[in-house]
C-alpha cells in the first residue's frame, strides 16, 4: 500500500464514506417512506365485525322460496357451518400453506418468481403468489390494479390482517366475499347458481370445481368451456390429494364424475311477483334499502302458494272472459305467408303478458278451420267454434255480429295469440305429429286485482295485482285508488245499526232531490234499475243495493257518522258529503277487503299483514307479526294436552252483534240479492257488489267465515267497462272461481253467531213477524229485545213504519 499515493487513498476513503452515507440516507428514506406508506393504509381491525352485503330471501308460508333481493347475490354462511372439505378444497387450490404462513407466503412467492423467470418472453400470463389473506386484503381494501405499489400494500395489509383476526375469520370473509361467476358472490350463492344445491349437498367433484374458480371464473364455466372447467377441477382435486385432504380412491372417483351444471329449478319457487314486490317495498320502508337488499334477511311471508295460484288463474280467466265479450280488436301483427313465414313470425316480438299463450301465423283462413303455423315449424288448427267470440270491436258501442266462418275474423298472414286446447289424452298443446287444436285469444285491455285474507289475523294469503307483472308492475290491489261504489254501502248500514236501527227497520225507497247549495244543481240520485219500491227493510235495501234508501239513511244519520266508520275500518278519510255514502270516495282493494274481514271476524281490528317473521343473517328474529307472549306455549315446562290459548289483544272497531248483523245481511246479498249467482256454489258466503258511475269500476268483496276475498276490475286510465257491465257481471265471477276452488271439497263452516244475538223468523218484505200471507220468510239477526213485536223494536228508528225525512229530501 506504500506505493499507493496518499491522495488516492484519501479519495477512495471519501468515496467509500460517501457511498455508505448515500446508502444510509437511502435506507433512512426507504424506512420513512415505508412508514408513511403504512400509515396511509386502511386499518383492518374492522374486518372482525364486517358483514358483507348478503341477499334477502323471501319465503312463502310453506317455506318455498318466493323471491331474492340483492345488490350482490351472496348467501352468507359462517365458516363453521360450511362443509370442512369445501374449505380444504379452497385452501389446497389457492393457498396450500395458508394455515402456516403469517399472511404472506415467501415460499409461494419464490416459486412464482422462478416460474415467471422461466417463462419470460413466452407471452404466458404471469403467475401470481397472493395468499388467501392477501386476496382478502385486495377484495376489501384495494383495487385490482397491476402494480408493484399495490402488491406491496397488499402484503403489508395481509400481515396486519393476520394479527387482527383469526384464520377462521379470514376464511369466512374470503369464502363469503369472493366472486365465482354467474352473479355469485361467495360459495353458497355459487353452489345454488351452478348446481342448485346447498353447500352440504355438494359432491367432492363440485366442491373442487368451485375451489378452482377464483383464478378466472369466466374461463372455467362448464357450459362455455367444459374441457377447461374439467381440467381446473382436476387440478383442485390433485392439490387436495397431494395435501392429504382426500384419499387416492376418492380423488379418482371425483375426477371420473361428470361435471354438469344444473340451473336452479323455477318450479321449486313460488310465482307471486306482485306479492314479493309489496313485501320488498315494506322492507325498504322499515329497514332502508341497504338492509333490505343487502342485510341477509330471511323473511317468512303469509303467502299461501295454492291460494295464490288460484287467484292468479281466476283473475286472468275473468279478465279474458270480460275482454272477449267486448269483441275482437284484431291480430297482433301481419306477415307474408310465403316461404319465409317462419323467419318472419320469429321476428314478431311477443307482447308482454302473452305467456302461457303462443304466437301463431294464420296460414289459411278458408272454411271453418284456420291452419296455424308456429315459429318452430309446428302446425295447428283453429276451429271456428274456438273463435265465435271474435265479434268486431267497436268503440263505445256493442261489438258486431259473431263470425260465421273463419274468414269473417281472420285472414292469411295474421299473427294471433292462441291457447292450446286439451288433447283427448288429457294433455295440452300439439300432438306428436305436429298437429293440435287451439283457441283464439287476445290480451285484455282492462286490468284488475284480487286479494285473499285471513279475516282473523289479517294475513294476506294471496294477491294478484293485474294481468301480467311483466307488462306492468303497478299493483291494482294496493296502489290503485278507485271508487268502490255500492261496495261501501255495508258501512252505511253498519252506522245505522250502531245508532238504533235493526235489519228490519223500514226506509223509504222513492225518488229524492237534494239541495247542494247556492249556484249548484240539485242532486237527484237514482237506483241502478231506475225503479223504486216504497217502504223497504234495511236488509232488502242492502240485498238489492238500493241507492235511494242509502242516501236517505245517510242523511238521517249524518255523514260525520258514516265518515267516522270509514276511518275506523281503515277504508279512507272521506269528505262528509252525501255522495260518499254511495261509494264516491276512493280506496284500494286491499283496504276495502280488510274492512270486510273486520265485519266477519266479529268487529276486531286487523291490519293486512304480508310478513310473518323476519330473521337477520344470523337467524335471530328481529320482527314477527304476532307479538303476543305465551309463556305456557313452549319450553320444558309446557303442559301436555291441548295448547294454551293466547289472549286476544285485537282492539274492537265494532260490537260483535253489530258486525254479525251486517255479515248476516251480506249473506242475504248472496242468497237473494245482487250476488245470488254465488249461491249456486253451495258454500256459506256473503259479500257485496260495487259499481261506480258509468261502470268505471267493478267490485265484489265477500267472505266465508274464515276467508275474505276482494276483486276489482277496471281500466288503468278510467273509462267505462261498457253498458250493463257491473260488479255482478265482471268481478263476481272471479270471486266465485276463487272461493269455489279454494273452499270446494272442504267441510262447510257456518257463520258464527255471537252470544248477544237472537235469530228470529220474520217476513223479509215487511220486517214483521211472519203471517199466513208472507211470501218470503227468513231468519234475521237481532239484539235481544229489538226483534219485531218487542217494545224496543217499536221505539227503534224506522221500526215498522215508513220513514220520510226533511233537510231537503222529498
Amino acid at each position: 500500500m506504500s506505493g499507493v499515493p496518499a491522495r488516492a487513498m484519501r479519495a477512495l476513503a471519501g468515496a467509500i464514506s460517501g457511498g455508505f452515507s448515500v446508502l444510509a440516507a437511502g435506507l433512512f428514506a426507504a424506512v420513512l417512506g415505508a412508514r408513511q406508506f403504512a400509515a396511509e393504509l386502511p386499518e383492518p381491525g374492522a374486518l372482525a365485525s364486517y358483514e358483507p352485503p348478503t341477499l334477502t330471501r323471501l319465503h312463502a308460508g310453506d317455506g318455498r322460496l318466493l323471491a331474492e333481493f340483492a345488490t350482490e347475490r351472496r348467501v352468507f354462511v359462517p365458516v363453521d357451518a360450511m362443509p370442512r372439505r369445501l374449505v380444504d378444497a379452497f385452501v389446497a387450490a389457492e393457498d396450500q400453506r395458508f394455515r402456516a404462513h403469517p399472511g404472506v407466503d415467501p415460499t409461494g412467492i419464490a416459486r412464482a418468481a422462478l416460474q415467471n423467470l422461466a417463462g419470460a418472453g413466452s407471452g404466458r400470463r404471469l403467475v401470481g403468489a397472493s395468499s388467501i389473506t392477501q386476496q382478502v386484503a385486495r377484495n376489501f381494501f384495494l383495487t385490482r390494479e397491476v402494480s408493484a405499489q399495490r402488491k406491496i400494500a397488499e402484503a403489508m395489509l395481509a400481515l396486519r390482517i393476520e394479527r387482527a383476526i383469526s384464520k377462521d375469520r379470514i376464511l369466512e370473509l374470503y369464502l363469503n366475499e369472493i366472486y365465482l361467476g354467474r352473479r355469485s358472490y361467495g360459495v353458497a350463492a355459487a353452489a345454488l347458481n351452478y348446481f342448485d344445491k346447498s353447500l352440504d349437498e355438494l359432491t367432492l367433484s363440485e366442491m373442487a370445481f368451485l375451489a378452482g374458480l377464483p383464478k378466472a371464473p369466466a374461463n372455467y364455466d362448464p357450459e362455455k368451456d367444459p374441457d377447461a372447467a374439467r381440467r381446473r377441477r382436476d387440478y383442485a382435486i390433485g392439490r387436495m390429494e397431494a395435501d392429504g385432504y382426500v384419499e387416492a380412491d376418492e380423488a379418482d372417483a371425483a375426477r371420473a364424475e361428470t361435471l354438469a351444471v344444473r340451473p336452479r329449478d323455477p318450479g321449486r319457487a313460488v310465482h307471486a311477483p306482485w306479492y314479493a314486490e309489496e313485501v320488498r317495498r315494506r322492507l325498504v320502508a322499515l329497514y332502508g334499502e341497504d338492509v333490505a337488499h343487502g342485510g341477509g334477511l330471511s323473511v317468512r311471508t303469509a303467502l299461501d302458494p295454492r291460494l295464490q295460484d288460484i287467484a292468479d288463474r281466476a283473475l286472468r280467466d275473468g279478465l279474458a272472459a270480460y275482454d272477449r265479450r267486448r269483441g275482437w280488436r284484431g291480430p297482433v301483427a301481419r306477415i307474408e305467408t310465403g316461404g319465409g313465414w317462419r323467419a318472419a313470425l320469429a321476428e314478431v316480438p311477443a307482447p308482454p303478458g302473452l305467456a302461457p299463450w303462443r304466437l301463431a301465423a294464420v296460414l289459411d283462413a278458408a272454411g271453418e278451420t284456420a291452419t296455424l303455423g308456429f315459429a318452430d315449424g309446428a302446425l295447428g288448427e283453429l276451429p271456428l267454434a274456438e273463435m265465435r267470440w271474435a265479434r268486431p270491436w267497436r268503440e263505445n258501442r256493442s261489438p258486431g255480429a259473431r263470425p260465421r266462418r273463419v274468414g269473417d275474423a281472420l285472414a292469411a298472414g295474421d299473427v294471433v295469440a292462441v291457447a292450446a286446447l286439451p288433447r283427448e289424452d288429457g294433455g295440452g298443446g300439439v300432438e306428436s305429429d305436429g298437429a293440435g287444436a287451439f283457441a283464439l285469444r287476445q290480451i285484455p285491455e282492462a286490468q284488475g286485482a284480487a286479494v285473499a285474507l285471513d279475516p282473523h289475523t289479517g294475513r294476506v294469503l294471496a294477491m294478484s295485482g293485474g294481468w301480467s307483472f311483466d307488462d306492468s308492475q303497478f299493483n291494482r290491489a294496493t296502489q290503485a285508488d278507485r271508487q268502490p261504489g255500492s261496495a261501501f254501502k255495508p258501512f252505511v248500514y253498519l252506522a245505522a245499526l250502531e245508532n238504533g236501527y235493526t235489519p228490519a227497520s223500514i226506509v223509504l225507497d222513492a225518488p229524492i232531490s237534494i239541495d247542494q247549495g247556492p249556484n249548484l244543481p240539485r242532486w237527484e240520485p237514482e237506483n241502478y234499475s231506475e225503479e223504486f219500491h216504497g217502504p223497504t227493510t234495511l236488509r232488502r235495501g242492502l240485498e238489492k243495493s238500493r241507492n235511494l234508501m242509502t242516501v236517505r239513511l245517510a242523511n238521517r244519520l249524518g255523514m260525520e257518522r258514516i265518515s267516522e266508520v270509514g276511518r275506523r275500518f281503515g277504508i279512507g278519510d272521506f269528505p262528509e258529503v252525501l255522495s260518499m255514502s254511495l261509494g264516491a270516495g276512493e280506496t284500494t282493494l286491499l283496504r276495502l277487503a280488510a274492512a270486510y274481514a273486520m265485519i266477519v271476524n266479529g268487529g276486531r281490528r286487523i291490519a293486512p299483514a304480508f310478513v310473518e317473521r323476519v330473521q337477520d343473517r344470523y337467524g335471530a328474529t328481529v320482527l314477527r307479526r304476532d307479538a303476543r307472549e305465551c309463556a305456557a306455549c313452549a319450553g320444558p315446562d309446557a303442559a301436555p294436552g291441548a295448547p294454551p290459548a293466547p289472549g286476544d289483544d285485537r282492539p274492537r272497531v265494532a260490537d260483535a252483534a253489530t258486525a254479525f248483523q251486517v255479515a248476516w245481511m251480506l249473506k242475504g246479498v248472496v242468497d237473494r240479492g245482487t250476488a245470488r249467482s254465488a249461491a249456486g256454489l253451495g258454500l256459506p258466503l256473503a259479500g257485496k257488489t260495487g259499481t261506480s258511475n258509468d261502470s268505471l269500476d267493478a267490485w265484489f268483496i265477500g267472505f266465508a267465515p274464515d276467508l275474505a276475498v276482494g276483486v276489482f276490475v277496471g281500466f288503468d286510465r278510467p273509462r267505462s267497462l261498457g253498458a250493463r257491465q257491473t260488479g255482478a257481471s265482471v268481478a263476481l265471477p272471479i270471486f266465485e272461481a276463487i272461493v269455489a276452488e279454494a273452499l270446494g271439497g272442504a267441510p262447510a263452516v257456518p257463520f258464527r253467531v255471537p252470544a248477544n244475538v237472537m235469530m228470529t223468523r220474520i217476513d223479509a218484505d215487511t220486517g214483521l213477524p211472519p203471517s199466513p200471507g208472507s211470501e218470503l220468510v227468513i231468519v234475521e239477526a237481532f239484539r235481544p229485545g229489538t226483534e219485531p213485536g218487542s217494545g224496543a223494536a217499536a221505539d227503534a228508528p224506522g221500526g215498522g213504519e215508513a220513514m220520510d225525512f226533511d233537510s231537503g229530501l222529498y
